[in-house]
């Protein structure tokens, strides 16, 4: 089996980090699997990668109605998808935390 570039990266002291967030992304399992075997190091997100997120997918759809349903603003609905969805990207990336002791580097 070939070496794997981005583990590789990370001998040399770097840290790849993903500048992107998708509820797919979490639930399908493909972020664990960039933790695990691809050696992801972390995750930014901010409301512009968010917005991208919701617009090009329908991974929050139902969540969205729901709230809409339930009379809660604008402001509440983005909170409540993006602190869900980083809450749950914070938890794939736990047991790398655990086993680095909060490094990065590994």
């Amino acid at each position: 089996m070939k070496d794997n570039p981005l583990k590789k990266v990370g001998t040399l002291g770097q840290s790849i980090w993903l500048d992107y967030i998708r509820r797919n992304l979490i639930v399908s399992g493909k972020l664990k699997h960039l933790i695990e075997e691809d050696g992801l190091r972390g995750m930014t997100s901010n409301p512009s990668i968010f917005e991208k997120a919701i617009a090009d997918s329908h991974d929050y759809d139902e969540d969205i109605q729901g709230m809409v349903r339930e009379g809660k603003s604008i402001k509440a609905i983005y909170e409540s998808i993006s602190q869900q969805d980083v809450q749950s990207a914070a938890d794939q990336f736990r047991p790398l935390y655990d086993k680095t002791n909060g490094r990065l580097f590994c």
